[in-house]
């Protein structure tokens, strides 16, 4: 548990602290803000690609076995990120980081299930929130601080020696807990899969960046293709003996609830992680550091929440965790919506720390009810599902809050009389928070269908 759990917060750690040295990096290495997206969008593609086919690699080798390979790849990665003397090398490195954390998460949480009676799966989804949300907590107030004195190379040196850590602790204690199935590999499948998954995390995250927006040939084709793919995957799996990923899990109606109100916590977390610190430093007019210290509190308290939730989950069941959550959520994206410029910084923590803990009490609660009502068969197929959709999620719900900000921005320097910049922002942020207040008010309706599976 503690090899799965380092590796898999630095993982988390490495892609949100990359975010805050975005600006930093497009300066360093004379790069446009498109270009230097793609850091974030390989990151997300090579995830959506690779998540998927993590049902089939759990059945074909053993517990030990991967976690070494993904380790391997998460150092391999790292050391180049270290050692990247422009961009290219600095992608390259993305994507090998990628592999890894594509083959650690879905092995993490099947080894959760598969080692924890449903009894104590709670507080053990909730040690592994605590780990997963912590690490983009502290990640980009790390970050801004190792930026401000160092250089954007030291965000991987600082996570080397851990995952190094991570590694021996593995080939120390590591046990093989999961059964080995070997299905039939049917090619066909894993390139559907990856055209599906692929096109749409592409699509969506191209329309983010701005060029061109969703109009874009690039973005309709790559939705369009994406769709396709899906559909056709699908239609496959449900004809073939031994599924790639077994889809008949949607066939659990909690595991499906649980499955939505996760994508929709993912959607809500990704969204505003983006918005609020670039608000921060673009509005506010504060550093890196200062922008990662106000979002601090809250990732904090997210984290500190997780194994609380997961325990109270064990005890009273996900009804009463999820649906206060999604009205939290809702309320705290509402004020949001108002806030300006001149907006008390104290204001800006308070409310991102109840939006954390509102997003404490959905993702764990209805991640564990829906996988809890899974025969033991489909935790590889559930955990694939689960992860590929939060890829899925992020990407989704970044590009569209980016677009509704852009879109706002450019509505309000059309239709006002002496526009300035900040006004414009202003208004694109709150429109973003909007967006994500109606996502929490729809994970809200949602909520109203849960029950506790019984076990």
């Amino acid at each position: 548990m503690i090899a799965l759990l380092i590796s898999g917060f630095i993982g988390m750690f490495s892609e949100t602290a990359l975010n805050v040295a975005l600006s930093d990096l497009m300066t360093v290495l004379h790069i446009e803000p498109a270009t230097v997206q793609w850091l974030t969008t390989g990151y997300l593609l090579t995830l959506g690609i690779l998540v998927p086919v993590s049902g089939l690699i759990l059945q074909w080798f053993t517990t030990r076995q991967l976690f070494v390979t993904a380790l391997c790849f998460s150092i391999l990665g790292t050391l180049i990120a270290a050692l990247a003397p422009n961009f290219e090398m600095l992608l390259l490195a993305r994507v090998v980081q990628a592999i890894g954390t594509g083959i650690m998460l879905p092995l993490m949480f099947n080894t959760i299930l598969v080692i924890f009676p449903p009894e104590k799966r709670g507080a053990a989804m909730g040690i592994i929130g605590l780990v997963i949300m912590f690490a983009p907590a502290i990640g980009p107030t790390i970050a801004g601080l190792l930026i401000e004195h160092l250089s954007w190379h030291w965000i991987f040196w600082l996570s080397l020696p851990f995952l190094v850590l991570s590694l021996i602790c593995g080939i120390l204690f590591m046990q093989n807990v999961s059964t080995i199935t070997k299905p039939k590999i049917d090619i066909f499948s894993i390139i559907l899969s990856s055209l599906g998954f692929g096109g749409i995390v592409f699509g969506f995250s191209s329309a983010g960046e701005g060029s061109g927006g969703w109009s874009s040939v690039k973005v309709i084709v790559s939705l369009a293709v994406g769709v396709i793919a899906l559909l056709l995957f699908a239609l496959r799996q449900l004809r073939m003996k031994q599924p790639m990923i077994n889809l008949r899990a949607f066939k659990y109606p909690m595991f499906t609830l649980g499955t939505l109100m996760v994508f929709i916590s993912m959607m809500i977390i990704l969204s505003s992680m983006l918005v609020l610190p670039m608000f921060l430093q673009m509005g506010f007019g504060k550093s890196a550091f200062y922008a990662g210290l106000i979002m601090l509190p809250g990732g904090i308290i997210n984290g500190i929440m997780s194994p609380i939730m997961g325990r109270l989950f064990d005890k009273y069941g996900p009804r009463w965790l999820v649906f206060p959550g999604f009205l939290i959520a809702a309320a705290m994206l509402w004020f949001f919506s108002e806030i300006t410029p001149t907006s008390v910084i104290f204001l800006v923590i308070v409310l991102h720390t109840f939006l954390m803990i509102g997003i404490s009490m959905i993702m764990m609660p209805a991640q564990t009810n829906g996988l809890n009502q899974l025969p033991k068969q489909y935790y590889p197929d559930g955990t694939a599902i689960m992860n590929t959709l939060q890829q899925v999620a992020g990407a989704i719900g970044t590009a569209l809050a980016v677009s509704i900000m852009t879109a706002g921005q450019t509505r309000y320097m059309n239709n006002t009389a002496n526009p300035n910049m900040l006004d414009a922002l202003t208004a694109g942020v709150q429109g973003a928070f909007i967006f994500g207040m109606i996502v929490a008010l729809i994970g809200f309706v949602t909520a109203l269908f849960i029950k506790r599976v019984k076990i």
